[in-house]
Protein backbone atom coordinates (compact mmCIF):
# COMPACT_ATOMS: atom_id res chain seq x y z
CA UNK A 1 0.00 0.00 0.00
CA UNK A 2 3.00 2.50 0.62
CA UNK A 3 4.46 1.77 -2.30
CA UNK A 4 1.19 2.15 -4.05
CA UNK A 5 1.01 6.01 -2.55
CA UNK A 6 4.78 7.04 -3.39
CA UNK A 7 4.13 5.88 -6.65
CA UNK A 8 1.18 7.65 -7.50
CA UNK A 9 2.76 11.00 -5.53
CA UNK A 10 5.87 10.30 -7.96
CA UNK A 11 3.44 10.27 -10.85
CA UNK A 12 1.86 13.29 -9.30
CA UNK A 13 5.01 15.45 -9.11
CA UNK A 14 6.74 14.56 -12.81
CA UNK A 15 2.99 15.44 -13.81
CA UNK A 16 2.98 19.04 -11.55
CA UNK A 17 6.81 19.45 -13.50
CA UNK A 18 6.08 19.11 -16.77
CA UNK A 19 3.25 21.15 -16.90
CA UNK A 20 5.32 23.81 -15.13
CA UNK A 21 7.72 23.29 -18.00
CA UNK A 22 5.21 23.33 -20.68
CA UNK A 23 3.70 26.93 -19.20
CA UNK A 24 7.08 28.21 -19.12
CA UNK A 25 8.13 27.02 -22.96
CA UNK A 26 5.01 28.64 -24.26
CA UNK A 27 5.65 32.37 -21.93
CA UNK A 28 9.12 31.77 -23.64
CA UNK A 29 7.69 31.77 -27.11
CA UNK A 30 5.14 34.52 -26.34
CA UNK A 31 8.43 36.87 -24.47
CA UNK A 32 8.74 35.90 -20.55
CA UNK A 33 6.42 39.45 -19.73
CA UNK A 34 6.34 43.35 -20.88
CA UNK A 35 8.81 45.83 -20.01
CA UNK A 36 7.64 47.32 -17.25
CA UNK A 37 9.36 50.85 -18.26
CA UNK A 38 8.02 50.33 -21.98
CA UNK A 39 6.93 53.91 -22.90
CA UNK A 40 8.78 56.03 -20.95
CA UNK A 41 9.92 59.44 -22.17
CA UNK A 42 13.75 59.41 -23.20
CA UNK A 43 15.98 61.71 -21.87
CA UNK A 44 16.51 64.70 -24.15
CA UNK A 45 20.06 65.06 -25.35
CA UNK A 46 20.87 68.23 -22.96
CA UNK A 47 23.95 67.92 -20.93
CA UNK A 48 25.81 70.30 -18.78
CA UNK A 49 29.87 70.74 -19.56
CA UNK A 50 30.86 73.60 -17.14
CA UNK A 51 31.23 71.71 -13.42
CA UNK A 52 32.07 75.01 -11.71
CA UNK A 53 30.98 78.65 -11.92
CA UNK A 54 33.17 81.21 -12.46
CA UNK A 55 33.84 83.67 -10.85
CA UNK A 56 34.04 81.00 -7.34
CA UNK A 57 31.55 83.47 -5.88
CA UNK A 58 28.87 86.12 -7.63
CA UNK A 59 26.32 88.23 -6.28
CA UNK A 60 22.84 88.96 -7.16
CA UNK A 61 21.79 90.56 -10.36
CA UNK A 62 25.23 89.21 -12.19
CA UNK A 63 25.45 88.10 -15.44
CA UNK A 64 27.14 84.63 -15.46
CA UNK A 65 27.94 82.09 -18.79
CA UNK A 66 28.12 78.10 -18.26
CA UNK A 67 28.92 75.58 -21.16
CA UNK A 68 26.54 73.03 -22.17
CA UNK A 69 25.63 70.62 -24.82
CA UNK A 70 22.48 70.35 -26.77
CA UNK A 71 20.47 73.72 -25.91
CA UNK A 72 19.75 74.92 -29.54
CA UNK A 73 16.73 72.08 -29.75
CA UNK A 74 14.92 73.55 -26.70
CA UNK A 75 15.72 77.06 -27.27
CA UNK A 76 12.07 78.41 -26.95
CA UNK A 77 10.83 75.64 -24.42
CA UNK A 78 13.86 75.92 -21.03
CA UNK A 79 13.64 77.69 -17.82
CA UNK A 80 16.64 77.97 -15.64
CA UNK A 81 16.74 77.85 -12.09
CA UNK A 82 18.99 79.06 -9.41
CA UNK A 83 18.00 77.27 -6.07
CA UNK A 84 14.39 76.86 -6.89
CA UNK A 85 14.23 80.90 -7.64
CA UNK A 86 13.92 81.01 -11.47
CA UNK A 87 16.87 83.14 -13.68
CA UNK A 88 16.24 85.76 -17.04
CA UNK A 89 17.90 84.44 -19.85
CA UNK A 90 20.27 86.24 -21.57
CA UNK A 91 19.14 85.37 -25.40
CA UNK A 92 21.34 87.43 -27.32
CA UNK A 93 24.56 85.25 -25.78
CA UNK A 94 22.73 81.89 -25.03
CA UNK A 95 23.25 79.25 -27.73
CA UNK A 96 24.12 75.93 -28.26
CA UNK A 97 26.56 75.07 -26.15
CA UNK A 98 26.11 78.51 -24.08
CA UNK A 99 23.87 79.24 -21.56
CA UNK A 100 24.05 82.74 -20.00
CA UNK A 101 21.38 84.25 -17.44
CA UNK A 102 21.23 86.55 -14.58
CA UNK A 103 21.50 85.57 -11.03
CA UNK A 104 17.99 86.42 -9.42
CA UNK A 105 18.13 88.79 -7.16
CA UNK A 106 16.42 86.57 -3.95
CA UNK A 107 18.75 83.65 -4.77
CA UNK A 108 20.26 81.72 -2.59
CA UNK A 109 23.38 79.52 -2.77
CA UNK A 110 22.35 76.07 -4.08
CA UNK A 111 22.25 73.75 -7.02
CA UNK A 112 21.45 75.62 -10.79
CA UNK A 113 19.74 73.55 -13.41
CA UNK A 114 17.71 73.52 -16.65
CA UNK A 115 14.05 72.45 -16.83
CA UNK A 116 12.71 71.19 -20.31
CA UNK A 117 9.65 69.08 -21.36
CA UNK A 118 9.37 68.47 -17.66
CA UNK A 119 12.77 67.10 -17.54
CA UNK A 120 15.27 68.49 -15.18
CA UNK A 121 19.33 68.67 -15.99
CA UNK A 122 21.10 69.64 -13.00
CA UNK A 123 24.28 72.03 -13.14
CA UNK A 124 27.23 73.44 -11.26
CA UNK A 125 26.67 74.90 -7.32
CA UNK A 126 25.91 78.61 -7.70
CA UNK A 127 27.41 80.65 -4.45
CA UNK A 128 26.33 83.67 -3.63
CA UNK A 129 27.64 85.91 -1.69
CA UNK A 130 26.61 88.82 0.33
CA UNK A 131 26.54 90.38 3.50
CA UNK A 132 26.36 87.33 5.47
CA UNK A 133 29.35 84.18 5.37
CA UNK A 134 30.40 81.14 7.02
CA UNK A 135 33.56 82.39 8.82
CA UNK A 136 37.02 80.91 7.06
CA UNK A 137 39.09 81.75 9.83
CA UNK A 138 37.00 79.39 11.96
CA UNK A 139 39.39 76.52 13.55
CA UNK A 140 37.00 74.00 14.38
CA UNK A 141 37.42 70.85 12.19
CA UNK A 142 36.02 67.94 13.53
CA UNK A 143 33.82 69.65 16.11
CA UNK A 144 31.44 67.65 18.89
CA UNK A 145 30.96 63.99 18.06
CA UNK A 146 29.84 60.73 20.43
CA UNK A 147 31.25 58.04 19.44
CA UNK A 148 28.85 55.67 21.75
CA UNK A 149 28.57 52.46 18.83
CA UNK A 150 28.71 55.73 16.33
CA UNK A 151 25.25 56.91 16.51
CA UNK A 152 25.72 58.73 20.23
CA UNK A 153 24.05 62.06 20.93
CA UNK A 154 26.56 64.84 19.96
CA UNK A 155 24.67 67.70 20.39
CA UNK A 156 26.13 70.94 22.01
CA UNK A 157 23.39 72.64 23.84
CA UNK A 158 24.62 75.39 25.05
CA UNK A 159 27.77 78.05 24.63
CA UNK A 160 29.18 80.61 27.58
CA UNK A 161 31.02 83.40 27.09
CA UNK A 162 34.06 83.69 29.05
CA UNK A 163 35.53 86.86 30.33
CA UNK A 164 39.09 86.42 28.68
CA UNK A 165 37.33 85.01 25.09
CA UNK A 166 37.24 81.90 25.55
CA UNK A 167 33.78 79.69 25.40
CA UNK A 168 32.69 76.97 27.57
CA UNK A 169 30.49 74.26 25.51
CA UNK A 170 27.92 71.96 27.07
CA UNK A 171 25.90 69.14 25.46
CA UNK A 172 25.79 65.56 24.88
CA UNK A 173 28.91 64.80 22.81
CA UNK A 174 31.93 62.69 24.53
CA UNK A 175 34.96 63.83 22.15
CA UNK A 176 35.89 66.88 20.65
CA UNK A 177 38.40 67.48 17.83
CA UNK A 178 38.48 63.75 18.01
CA UNK A 179 40.68 64.54 21.06
CA UNK A 180 38.94 62.12 23.54
CA UNK A 181 40.07 58.48 24.39
CA UNK A 182 38.33 56.04 26.03
CA UNK A 183 39.98 56.31 28.97
CA UNK A 184 39.93 59.76 29.14
CA UNK A 185 36.47 60.67 26.97
CA UNK A 186 35.05 64.47 26.65
CA UNK A 187 32.03 64.23 28.85
CA UNK A 188 29.80 66.66 27.59
CA UNK A 189 31.92 69.75 28.20
CA UNK A 190 34.95 71.73 26.13
CA UNK A 191 36.74 75.05 26.19
CA UNK A 192 37.67 76.50 23.05
CA UNK A 193 39.57 79.85 22.25
CA UNK A 194 38.26 82.56 20.53
CA UNK A 195 38.89 81.25 16.82
CA UNK A 196 37.53 77.84 17.93
CA UNK A 197 40.71 76.03 18.59
CA UNK A 198 39.79 73.54 21.40
CA UNK A 199 42.10 73.89 24.37
CA UNK A 200 42.56 72.24 27.74
CA UNK A 201 44.63 75.34 29.12
CA UNK A 202 43.48 76.15 32.50
CA UNK A 203 41.07 74.06 32.80
CA UNK A 204 40.98 70.43 34.37
CA UNK A 205 37.31 68.75 33.48
CA UNK A 206 38.82 65.19 33.76
CA UNK A 207 35.85 62.65 32.30
CA UNK A 208 33.40 65.28 32.66
CA UNK A 209 29.53 64.02 33.13
CA UNK A 210 28.94 60.44 33.38
CA UNK A 211 25.61 58.86 34.58
CA UNK A 212 21.92 59.00 33.60
CA UNK A 213 21.76 60.34 30.17
CA UNK A 214 25.59 61.75 30.09
CA UNK A 215 24.79 65.56 29.28
CA UNK A 216 24.82 69.19 29.88
CA UNK A 217 22.13 71.38 28.99
CA UNK A 218 23.00 74.60 30.62
CA UNK A 219 26.05 76.09 31.88
CA UNK A 220 25.70 79.65 33.94
CA UNK A 221 29.03 81.98 35.10
CA UNK A 222 28.99 83.19 38.76
CA UNK A 223 29.76 86.83 38.18
CA UNK A 224 29.74 88.31 41.87
CA UNK A 225 29.28 87.06 45.21
CA UNK A 226 31.60 84.52 47.46
CA UNK A 227 31.22 81.90 44.55
CA UNK A 228 32.38 84.40 41.73
CA UNK A 229 33.92 82.78 38.88
CA UNK A 230 32.73 79.63 39.34
CA UNK A 231 30.01 77.96 37.12
CA UNK A 232 26.80 76.28 37.67
CA UNK A 233 25.93 73.10 35.51
CA UNK A 234 22.33 71.88 34.63
CA UNK A 235 21.64 68.39 32.87
CA UNK A 236 21.55 64.66 33.06
CA UNK A 237 24.09 63.27 34.70
CA UNK A 238 24.99 62.02 38.04
CA UNK A 239 29.09 62.43 38.28
CA UNK A 240 31.58 64.26 37.31
CA UNK A 241 35.28 63.50 36.35
CA UNK A 242 34.53 59.93 38.21
CA UNK A 243 36.49 56.81 37.74
CA UNK A 244 33.01 54.83 39.11
CA UNK A 245 30.57 56.28 37.20
CA UNK A 246 27.83 54.42 38.86
CA UNK A 247 28.40 55.83 42.36
CA UNK A 248 25.58 58.73 42.31
CA UNK A 249 26.94 61.37 44.02
CA UNK A 250 25.64 64.24 42.39
CA UNK A 251 21.85 64.65 40.95
CA UNK A 252 22.00 66.66 37.81
CA UNK A 253 23.42 69.74 38.76
CA UNK A 254 26.62 71.21 39.96
CA UNK A 255 28.86 74.01 40.92
CA UNK A 256 32.74 73.81 38.99
CA UNK A 257 35.56 75.67 40.20
CA UNK A 258 36.98 78.33 38.66
CA UNK A 259 39.40 75.73 36.58
CA UNK A 260 36.29 73.61 35.55
CA UNK A 261 37.08 70.58 38.20
CA UNK A 262 34.04 69.56 40.49
CA UNK A 263 33.75 72.29 43.47
CA UNK A 264 33.72 69.42 46.33
CA UNK A 265 34.51 68.69 49.84
CA UNK A 266 36.73 65.49 51.60
CA UNK A 267 34.89 63.65 54.31
CA UNK A 268 36.07 61.81 57.44
CA UNK A 269 34.36 59.51 59.53
CA UNK A 270 31.94 58.80 56.95
CA UNK A 271 29.81 55.83 58.22
CA UNK A 272 31.10 52.28 56.89
CA UNK A 273 29.06 49.30 56.78
CA UNK A 274 32.18 47.51 55.34
CA UNK A 275 35.24 48.58 57.67
CA UNK A 276 37.48 46.08 56.02
CA UNK A 277 37.27 47.85 53.04
CA UNK A 278 39.07 51.27 54.94
CA UNK A 279 38.82 53.77 51.95
CA UNK A 280 35.28 53.78 52.56
CA UNK A 281 35.80 55.46 55.80
CA UNK A 282 36.21 58.82 53.86
CA UNK A 283 34.14 60.13 51.11
CA UNK A 284 34.49 63.20 48.29
CA UNK A 285 31.25 64.98 47.64
CA UNK A 286 29.88 68.01 46.09
CA UNK A 287 30.43 71.29 47.92
CA UNK A 288 26.98 72.40 46.21
CA UNK A 289 24.42 69.80 48.17
CA UNK A 290 21.95 70.38 45.98
CA UNK A 291 19.63 68.28 43.13
CA UNK A 292 16.43 67.44 41.42
CA UNK A 293 14.88 63.95 40.29
CA UNK A 294 15.12 64.55 36.43
CA UNK A 295 16.72 66.57 33.55
CA UNK A 296 17.47 70.34 34.33
CA UNK A 297 16.80 72.05 31.18
CA UNK A 298 18.06 75.70 32.42
CA UNK A 299 19.96 77.59 35.18
CA UNK A 300 20.41 80.78 35.87
CA UNK A 301 22.23 82.70 39.43
CA UNK A 302 20.61 86.05 40.80
CA UNK A 303 21.35 87.79 44.25
CA UNK A 304 23.90 84.68 44.97
CA UNK A 305 20.91 81.80 44.18
CA UNK A 306 20.36 79.42 41.87
CA UNK A 307 17.74 78.98 39.98
CA UNK A 308 16.93 75.67 38.13
CA UNK A 309 14.39 74.92 35.77
CA UNK A 310 13.54 71.40 33.97
CA UNK A 311 11.19 69.09 34.48
CA UNK A 312 11.85 67.62 37.23
CA UNK A 313 9.13 66.40 40.50
CA UNK A 314 11.39 66.57 43.64
CA UNK A 315 14.41 68.69 44.97
CA UNK A 316 17.01 66.21 46.57
CA UNK A 317 19.67 67.40 48.97
CA UNK A 318 21.59 64.44 50.42
CA UNK A 319 21.88 63.82 53.87
CA UNK A 320 25.73 63.71 55.11
CA UNK A 321 25.40 62.33 58.89
CA UNK A 322 23.49 58.94 57.19
CA UNK A 323 25.10 58.67 53.88
CA UNK A 324 27.94 56.37 53.51
CA UNK A 325 30.50 55.74 50.77
CA UNK A 326 28.20 53.14 48.58
CA UNK A 327 24.39 54.53 49.93
CA UNK A 328 23.20 58.15 49.89
CA UNK A 329 20.61 59.30 52.07
CA UNK A 330 18.38 62.50 50.65
CA UNK A 331 15.75 64.68 51.96
CA UNK A 332 13.62 65.18 49.18
CA UNK A 333 11.07 68.09 48.85
CA UNK A 334 8.22 68.13 46.28
CA UNK A 335 9.11 71.17 43.78
CA UNK A 336 7.85 70.34 40.48
CA UNK A 337 9.14 72.22 37.21
CA UNK A 338 11.27 75.16 39.24
CA UNK A 339 13.19 75.36 42.55
CA UNK A 340 15.53 78.03 43.57
CA UNK A 341 18.39 77.42 46.23
CA UNK A 342 21.63 79.04 48.00
CA UNK A 343 24.58 78.44 47.45
CA UNK A 344 25.47 75.89 50.10
CA UNK A 345 22.81 74.16 48.44
CA UNK A 346 19.90 74.37 50.83
CA UNK A 347 16.59 75.22 49.13
CA UNK A 348 14.81 78.61 49.33
CA UNK A 349 11.97 77.86 50.68
CA UNK A 350 10.62 81.55 49.86
CA UNK A 351 10.37 80.40 46.32
CA UNK A 352 8.00 78.71 44.73
CA UNK A 353 6.85 76.33 47.84
CA UNK A 354 3.71 76.26 50.19
CA UNK A 355 4.61 75.92 53.49
CA UNK A 356 0.95 74.76 54.66
CA UNK A 357 1.26 71.58 52.50
CA UNK A 358 5.52 71.72 52.41
CA UNK A 359 5.68 71.36 48.54
CA UNK A 360 5.53 73.52 45.73
CA UNK A 361 2.54 74.87 43.26
CA UNK A 362 1.28 72.56 40.57
CA UNK A 363 3.32 74.20 38.20
CA UNK A 364 3.04 74.11 34.58
CA UNK A 365 0.29 70.94 32.94
CA UNK A 366 2.98 70.80 30.40
CA UNK A 367 6.52 70.65 28.99
CA UNK A 368 9.20 73.58 29.73
CA UNK A 369 10.80 73.55 26.79
CA UNK A 370 12.85 76.80 26.97
CA UNK A 371 13.09 79.79 29.55
CA UNK A 372 15.04 83.38 29.94
CA UNK A 373 15.89 85.59 33.46
CA UNK A 374 14.96 89.44 33.00
CA UNK A 375 17.52 91.57 34.49
CA UNK A 376 15.37 91.97 37.79
CA UNK A 377 15.45 88.24 38.53
CA UNK A 378 11.88 87.40 37.22
CA UNK A 379 11.74 84.01 34.89
CA UNK A 380 9.54 83.72 31.64
CA UNK A 381 8.97 80.12 30.97
CA UNK A 382 7.49 78.62 27.34
CA UNK A 383 6.65 75.51 26.49
CA UNK A 384 3.23 73.37 25.55
CA UNK A 385 1.17 74.43 28.80
CA UNK A 386 -1.85 76.27 28.67
CA UNK A 387 -1.73 76.73 32.84
CA UNK A 388 0.58 77.20 35.65
CA UNK A 389 -0.28 77.42 38.63
CA UNK A 390 -4.17 76.87 37.76
CA UNK A 391 -3.79 80.36 36.05
CA UNK A 392 -4.36 80.44 32.20
CA UNK A 393 -0.77 81.15 30.74
CA UNK A 394 -1.13 79.66 27.05
CA UNK A 395 2.73 78.83 26.74
CA UNK A 396 4.44 81.77 28.20
CA UNK A 397 4.38 82.28 31.39
CA UNK A 398 6.47 85.29 33.72
CA UNK A 399 7.41 84.52 37.29
CA UNK A 400 7.60 87.04 40.62
CA UNK A 401 10.24 86.31 43.01
CA UNK A 402 8.73 84.68 45.08
CA UNK A 403 7.74 81.99 42.33
CA UNK A 404 4.03 82.98 41.89
CA UNK A 405 2.53 83.98 38.26
CA UNK A 406 3.04 87.69 37.11
CA UNK A 407 -0.14 88.73 36.27
CA UNK A 408 1.43 91.97 34.84
CA UNK A 409 2.73 90.33 31.84
CA UNK A 410 1.14 91.80 29.10
CA UNK A 411 0.93 88.37 26.69
CA UNK A 412 -2.97 88.02 27.16
CA UNK A 413 -4.20 85.01 25.43
CA UNK A 414 -0.79 84.09 24.55
CA UNK A 415 0.12 81.69 21.54
CA UNK A 416 -2.42 78.88 19.92
CA UNK A 417 0.63 76.43 20.10
CA UNK A 418 4.00 75.09 21.75
CA UNK A 419 6.54 78.09 21.96
CA UNK A 420 9.82 76.29 21.50
CA UNK A 421 12.48 79.27 21.72
CA UNK A 422 12.53 82.61 23.50
CA UNK A 423 15.48 85.18 23.85
CA UNK A 424 16.05 88.41 25.13
CA UNK A 425 18.49 90.97 24.31
CA UNK A 426 19.22 93.26 26.47
CA UNK A 427 20.55 96.11 24.02
CA UNK A 428 17.19 96.33 21.98
CA UNK A 429 14.96 95.39 24.88
CA UNK A 430 13.01 92.95 23.17
CA UNK A 431 12.05 89.26 23.30
CA UNK A 432 11.65 86.94 20.27
CA UNK A 433 9.82 83.70 20.16
CA UNK A 434 9.06 81.15 18.02
CA UNK A 435 7.46 77.50 17.65
CA UNK A 436 4.89 75.87 15.85
CA UNK A 437 2.22 78.51 16.78
CA UNK A 438 -0.23 80.73 13.94
CA UNK A 439 -1.08 83.37 16.33
CA UNK A 440 -0.27 85.03 19.69
CA UNK A 441 -2.73 87.29 21.81
CA UNK A 442 -4.72 88.13 18.90
CA UNK A 443 -2.29 89.09 16.41
CA UNK A 444 -1.55 86.47 13.20
CA UNK A 445 2.35 84.88 13.85
CA UNK A 446 3.39 82.24 11.72
CA UNK A 447 5.61 80.61 14.30
CA UNK A 448 7.37 83.64 15.23
CA UNK A 449 7.24 86.83 16.89
CA UNK A 450 8.97 89.87 18.45
CA UNK A 451 7.75 90.65 22.24
CA UNK A 452 8.38 93.78 24.03
CA UNK A 453 9.86 93.72 27.64
CA UNK A 454 6.35 93.43 29.07
CA UNK A 455 5.20 90.91 26.94
CA UNK A 456 2.93 93.00 24.55
CA UNK A 457 3.05 92.61 20.86
CA UNK A 458 5.82 94.49 18.82
CA UNK A 459 2.94 96.18 16.56
CA UNK A 460 5.86 97.18 13.49
CA UNK A 461 6.79 93.80 13.94
CA UNK A 462 4.91 91.92 10.57
CA UNK A 463 6.39 88.80 9.69
CA UNK A 464 5.48 86.30 6.40
CA UNK A 465 4.13 82.75 6.61
CA UNK A 466 6.61 80.18 7.67
CA UNK A 467 5.37 77.02 5.72
CA UNK A 468 7.11 73.51 4.93
CA UNK A 469 8.04 73.33 9.09
CA UNK A 470 8.43 75.17 11.76
CA UNK A 471 10.47 77.40 13.52
CA UNK A 472 12.38 75.97 16.61
CA UNK A 473 15.26 78.35 17.08
CA UNK A 474 14.75 82.62 17.25
CA UNK A 475 17.19 85.09 18.09
CA UNK A 476 17.89 88.77 17.85
CA UNK A 477 21.17 90.49 17.27
CA UNK A 478 22.18 93.87 18.83
CA UNK A 479 21.29 95.93 15.70
CA UNK A 480 17.84 94.59 15.91
CA UNK A 481 18.13 91.77 13.08
CA UNK A 482 16.73 88.70 14.07
CA UNK A 483 18.27 84.83 13.34
CA UNK A 484 15.40 82.40 12.21
CA UNK A 485 16.31 78.55 12.10
CA UNK A 486 14.02 75.48 11.82
CA UNK A 487 12.65 72.78 9.18
CA UNK A 488 10.62 75.21 7.29
CA UNK A 489 11.55 75.88 2.97
CA UNK A 490 9.49 79.12 2.46
CA UNK A 491 8.98 82.68 4.27
CA UNK A 492 6.07 84.24 2.56
CA UNK A 493 7.00 83.52 -1.38
CA UNK A 494 10.83 83.51 -0.29
CA UNK A 495 12.60 80.16 -0.43
CA UNK A 496 14.47 79.60 2.54
CA UNK A 497 15.83 76.32 3.35
CA UNK A 498 15.67 76.41 7.33
CA UNK A 499 17.25 79.49 8.07
CA UNK A 500 16.55 83.13 7.73
CA UNK A 501 17.82 86.68 8.59
CA UNK A 502 15.20 89.22 9.43
CA UNK A 503 14.93 92.93 9.44
CA UNK A 504 13.07 94.11 13.13
CA UNK A 505 9.92 94.32 11.14
CA UNK A 506 9.93 91.08 10.23
CA UNK A 507 10.83 91.75 6.27
CA UNK A 508 13.90 89.15 5.06
CA UNK A 509 17.01 91.18 5.56
CA UNK A 510 18.67 92.22 1.72
CA UNK A 511 21.54 91.05 1.38
CA UNK A 512 22.19 88.30 4.29
CA UNK A 513 19.92 85.74 2.88
CA UNK A 514 22.45 84.95 0.09
CA UNK A 515 22.91 81.65 2.11
CA UNK A 516 21.68 77.93 1.14
CA UNK A 517 20.21 75.05 2.82
CA UNK A 518 20.27 74.62 6.68
CA UNK A 519 19.75 70.91 8.68
CA UNK A 520 19.46 69.91 12.11
CA UNK A 521 18.75 72.23 15.25
CA UNK A 522 19.88 75.22 16.75
CA UNK A 523 20.10 75.42 20.66
CA UNK A 524 22.07 78.18 21.35
CA UNK A 525 23.91 81.61 19.83
CA UNK A 526 26.54 84.32 20.65
CA UNK A 527 27.43 87.55 19.34
CA UNK A 528 30.59 89.49 19.40
CA UNK A 529 30.68 92.67 17.86
CA UNK A 530 33.89 93.59 15.26
CA UNK A 531 34.80 96.12 13.64
CA UNK A 532 32.80 96.10 10.29
CA UNK A 533 29.55 94.13 12.00
CA UNK A 534 29.72 91.48 14.43
CA UNK A 535 30.27 87.49 14.42
CA UNK A 536 28.00 84.82 15.77
CA UNK A 537 28.74 81.22 16.92
CA UNK A 538 25.98 78.45 16.57
CA UNK A 539 25.91 75.79 18.55
CA UNK A 540 23.33 72.65 18.27
CA UNK A 541 22.66 69.81 16.21
CA UNK A 542 23.57 71.17 13.20
CA UNK A 543 24.34 68.66 10.09
CA UNK A 544 24.76 70.86 7.01
CA UNK A 545 24.59 74.60 6.29
CA UNK A 546 25.44 76.59 3.40
CA UNK A 547 27.30 73.46 1.70
CA UNK A 548 29.25 73.10 4.52
CA UNK A 549 29.38 70.29 7.85
CA UNK A 550 29.65 71.87 10.73
CA UNK A 551 29.57 69.20 13.05
CA UNK A 552 27.29 71.18 15.28
CA UNK A 553 28.99 74.13 15.63
CA UNK A 554 29.96 77.51 13.19
CA UNK A 555 31.07 81.33 13.44
CA UNK A 556 29.52 83.13 11.00
CA UNK A 557 30.16 87.17 9.93
CA UNK A 558 27.63 89.62 9.57
CA UNK A 559 28.79 92.78 7.25
CA UNK A 560 27.63 95.99 8.41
Amino acid sequence: MLTNIKYKFKLFLFGAIGLTTAIVSCQKEKGLTEDPYAGGKKPLDLTFISKTIEPDVVSPGDVLSVRVKGLNKYISDFKVYVNEIEAEVVPASTNDSTLTFKVPLTASTGSMWITSQGQSFFGPIVKVGGKLSVDANWKVVNGATNNTNGFGNSSIYDIEALPGGNFFLGGAFNDFELKGTEKLPIGGIAQILGDGTYSTSGVSFGKGVGGAEKYINSITRIQTGTQAGKYIIGGSFTSFNSTRTNRQTLNNVARLNTNGSLDSLILRDVINPKPQETYKNGDTVSAFNAGVDGAVRKTFVFNEQVYLVGNFNNYKRMYLPNSSYDEKVYDNTRMRQMVRVNMDGTMDSTFHYNKSTRQSAIGANGVILDAMMQTDGKLILVGTFSTFNGVQANRIVRINLDGSVDNSFNVGSGANSDILSIRYNATTNKIVIGGSFTSFNGKAASGLNLLNADGSNVTTFNGQAVTGGITNFVGQLNNGKIIVAGSFNKYGDYLRQGFMVLEANGQLAVGYNNTGGFQGFIYDMVETTISNGSQVILVGNILRFNGTLPHNLLRLNFSN
